[in-house]
Formats: structure tokens, sequence, C-alpha cells
């Protein structure tokens, strides 16, 4: 640009020309075709087409080249005279508003002419001595390129301009530790902090909240400049001088370089921050071990101050042992499920899944109680079960049939969430018999309705009635006479205080078998709730009706009260 002439910023204008908060309408229009952007009159003629169908955004910083006219075709000011193309960020008042809600319009390389009026440009005032008052601008205007800024929190805060594009597609979460580098500087460039390399917690964050919220949307090895306000940075307050890092003043706005050079991924396994695998080398593939699977693992058990209580897998074989059959702590089996081939986690445990409130004596150390444990795990391999669709018609009947003694062991040994999941896996086996002979249907069906009322005998221990209602209705289905299924359909009923359906099932069974001691004594519960149930309404009810005796009885005393006082003044 010239010397004499420097595009004025947001700080030249009247405070009335910020930055519309209204997208103008975007014109389709033909070559030499002129027409009205929004409806602040200002207007665009096409030149030439530019490529594809993007426009910039707000935040993009744009490359320009124009020339600025008068009415009377007096050239104020020109980039291409100069050769040098004019760079800004679009929709942050940095040019006049008419270019901003204009060039938002334009694709790369096309060319236009926008006729701007006073009001979006410099007013009442002008910019003397080149551009008198109340004057109405033209300029002829070529996008060259744009470079896309993401405004992260979606409220101008925090822009982001990708400087090297990242690997794959995965963004660090809350629980994730970053390694990352960083330089930030003030808009003068007076650099206040900068690191080499730091490692932190993205949910904890680092130096600024900025920071933090940047990583979020970063990918491995990506690199970007951050144009951060003072809300995401030090806000009104500012910083004072720390140790090699300088003073940040109040309200400042900060330019950050930001690289994500790696992180470890952390996962909340039980979804309640108890169970934390933080991954410290990535396995292999995306297939993981499921219940039953039988895995090999080298694992290392340590309690808080590094006391090693457990090492198993180093001297010769790895470590073998079947998920969900409690060979390890519950933390450990709910880990390795989620880990693939190769992968070396290291998994952090509080005592409600590792060792809880007593005191254990483990292979090379005591785990006093309540310890929270850490384990370092690698997955050296693991061989999953067969999947249904893997078996032939005998091999499905024969692994349910498995699956349900496994199942009954753990029924009569009181673990009834373990027993319900062998119950469900073994009806998985048998649940598609298109294919099965007519003997094989037999059998699976005798398998589906043992493992269904076995399972609903463990939904009631759990006291989830719902779902033993359910298991039991289907059991009905295939059998309509069963008298369990209608015997614990009725208990599901009677804890759901659904006394009336409860009664019709406890009836039917006694129809088919009027002897059973069972039903017979769910029967006599049945009745024995519902006259608590009665009398706790009629308690309910009767203090309701109390209350209002009461409440009229006062009323009726008033009204007498009243009625004497005014024969008193008589």
């Amino acid at each position: 640009m010239d010397d004499d002439f420097e595009f004025p910023t947001a700080s030249n204008k009247d405070d009335e020309m910020d930055v519309p908060e209204d997208d103008p309408i975007s014109p389709i229009l033909e070559v030499g075709e002129e027409k009205e952007i929004g409806k602040n009159g200002l207007k665009k003629k096409l030149v030439k087409e530019g490529e594809g169908w993007e426009t910039p955004s707000a935040g993009d910083e744009v490359e320009v080249h124009y020339t600025g006219t008068l009415p009377d075709g007096t050239k104020f000011d020109s980039s291409r005279d100069s050769g040098t193309p004019f760079k800004f960020k679009l929709g942050q008042g940095q040019v006049i508003k008419g270019w901003d809600e204009g060039i938002k319009t334009m694709k790369k390389g096309e060319n236009a002419i926008f006729t701007i009026p006073p009001e979006l440009a410099y007013g009442e005032s002008g910019s003397p001595p080149t551009i008198p008052p109340n004057a109405t601008l033209q300029f002829d205007v070529e996008l060259l390129s744009w470079t896309s800024v993401e405004d992260i929190c979606k409220d101008g805060g925090i822009f982001k301009k990708i400087l090297v594009e990242g690997e794959k597609w995965e963004n660090p979460q809350d629980l994730d530790e970053v390694f990352v580098k960083y330089e930030a500087c003030l808009e003068d460039g007076t650099l206040v902090s900068k690191s080499e390399g730091v490692e932190f917690t993205v949910g904890d964050g680092y130096f600024c909240p900025a920071l933090a919220k940047a990583v979020k949307t970063m990918k491995k090895g990506e690199k970007v400049l951050l144009t951060v306000k003072p809300q995401y940075a030090f806000g009104e307050n500012g910083r004072p001088a720390i140790g090699d890092e300088g003073a940040i003043p109040p309200n400042a706005t900060l330019q950050i370089t930001l690289e994500l050079v790696s992180w470890k991924t952390i996962s909340d396994v039980t979804k309640d921050k108890k169970v934390l695998k933080k991954i410290l080398k990535e396995g292999e593939g995306y297939d993981r071990p499921s219940d039953g699977t039988m895995v090999q693992v080298k694992l290392i058990g340590k309690l808080h101050d590094g006391t090693i209580f457990v090492k198993k897998g180093y001297e010769e074989e790895p470590f073998e042992f079947k998920i969900e059959e409690e060979q390890v702590i519950d933390g450990v089996d709910r880990s390795v499920k989620t880990m693939k081939k190769g992968e070396v986690a290291l998994i952090t445990i509080q005592p409600e899944y590792a060792f809880g409130t007593t005191e254990s004596q483990q292979e090379l150390a005591v785990v006093p109680a309540n310890s929270t444990v850490y384990y370092e795990v690698e997955m050296v391999s693991f061989v999953k079960e067969k999947e249904s669709w893997e078996l032939n018609s005998q091999e499905k009947i024969e692994a349910a049939g498995k699956k349900k003694e496994a199942g009954n062991v753990l029924f009569k040994t009181g673990k009834y969430k373990r027993a319900s999941k062998r119950y469900e896996k073994a009806v998985n086996f048998i649940d598609y018999d298109s294919t099965f002979s007519d003997e094989e249907k037999q059998q699976a069906k005798l398998l589906k309705v043992t493992c269904s009322l076995n399972n609903a005998a463990c939904k009631l221990k759990l006291k989830d009635y719902k779902e033993a209602e359910e298991l039991c209705t289907k059991v009905l289905e295939l059998d309509s006479k069963n008298v369990k299924a209608l015997y614990r359909r009725a208990q599901a009923y009677i804890h759901l205080a659904e006394f009336e359906v409860a009664e019709v099932d406890i009836k039917r069974a006694l129809e088919i078998d009027p002897d059973n001691r069972d039903v017979r004594a769910v029967y006599k519960l049945l009745k024995e709730k519902v006259r608590e149930y009665n009398k706790k309404d009629a308690q309910f009810y009767g203090s309701i009706f109390a209350k209002m005796s009461k409440l009229e009885q006062a009323k009726a005393r008033k009204q007498q009260a009243a009625r004497m006082a005014i024969k008193s003044k008589a």
C-alpha cells in the first residue's frame, strides 16, 4: 500500500460501525451482474467467478488485492500498485464494515467490485485528507486465499489457526495426559511464557484455560496459533511476572503457538473414576477380550509407596487367567477387557475394585486395608471364546449347556450378577434356531426356559424386578403353563406393587398345581402386602380427613366468635 495511506482499522471508525451480528445474504451472481448484499446499501458486482463453493468465515485470515476509488474515479489506494497483497482477519473489525460484510461472500480467486455506502465505510467524518465526509466508495477486490481459523468456544474467545496438520483423527479428552510445547506472547510480540515440553492432565489445565480447551480439538503432531482473548487468558487482573516468565497486563490478548507432541489416553473403566487405565503403549488392531476369554499377561502390582506385592508372567510363561472367573481382582478383570494385544497400561484401582476394607496377604507383600493399588499390565495374547455364528447347531447347544452349568455354580455361591451373565450368554448361543433340527429345537427350547427362569431368580435376588418380570414373560410365551414362571413373575409384580396382576398369576399357577407350597406361600405374602397397603391408605386418608375436620372445627369456632363479637357490640 502507498506510504501516505494506511488502511484504517476499527479504531478509526465511529462506534456504530461494529462488526454486524447477522450474516448478509450471499447473492448468486452472473459475471457482470450487480446485486445488493443485505439491507444496508452494500452492492456487489461480479467481475470473475471464483473456485469451488467455500467462502471464508469470521476469524479467518484472508489475503486480497484491492483498488479503492471515489465516485468520480479518483484512486485513493491500491495494493496492486505496491504488489503486496493485504492480509487481515475477517469479521474482527480490522477493516471497514463493508469489507467484512462483502468479502465473506467471495470464493477463492473471485474478483468483485463493491460499492460501499458511507454508513459501511468512513461515515460523516471520512478519512482526511484522502476520503471526504459521507463518501460512497468503490473497491475492486480479488480474494487470493484465506487460512481458516476455528472459533473454538463459539464466542470469539479463542481462535485457532492450524500451522501444521496432525495425524489420524483422535483428540485428547479430559482424563488424558498431554505432552505439549508452547510459546505465549503479548500482541506486541513480548514473550511471556515458553516451554519446550510440559505434561499435564487435560481436565486440570495448564498456564491458562485456553491451552486445555485447544488441545481437546487437536490431533497428535498438530501445531496451531491461538489468539486468546482475556476471558480465556488471565482476565481483568492479568498476572505478575513469575520467575523467568513475564508479566501479563490486565485484559491482555495473547498469541500462543501450541504443539501437541503426544498424549497418553486415560479411560474411566468403571465409569465412576475408581478404575482408571492409562495406555503406556498402544496395542495392535481392534480386537479385545470378552467375558470368558483366556488371557495371557505380564503384570506387576504396587502400593502407593512403590512396594511390589505381586509380580507374574515375567519369569517363564506369561500369567494366564480367564476373565470373569475371579482369578484376579475386579479392577484388573474389568481393565483387561479393554486392552488390545501388545498393549501396556498402568491401572489405578481404588479399594472398592481391589482388596476392599480388609488387609490382604499377597505373593510378595501385604496390601493394607482400604488401599488404592497400581498395576502395570502387558497384554501378551488372548484366545476368545467362539461366537455363536462360528458354531454349528450341536456346538451351540453344548456351549449353552456349559454356560448354564457355570451359572448354576455361581448362583449357589451367591454370585448372582455373574450367574446372570452366564445365563444370558447361554440363551444367546441358541436364540436363533432356524437351522436346528426338530430334536435340537426341543433341546434349545428346554435350555431357554431353564436359563431364563434361573436368570429371573438372579434378577429377583438383585432386586431388578422389572427384568425378572420380562424374563418370566418370555418363558410363558414358550410354555404358557410353566408354574415357576408364573410364581416368579408374581413375586416380581408384588415387589412392583402390581397386586392385581400378581394375584392373576398366582391363581393361574394354583389351577395348574394346586398343592404347590411355594405358590401358596407367595399367595399368603400377597394378601399380607395388600392388607398393609390398605392399612397405609386408610391411615393416609384418615390423617387427611382428620386435618380437614380440625380445620372445619377451627373455622366454625372463628365464625362463632365473630357472631358473639357482633352481638356484644350491638
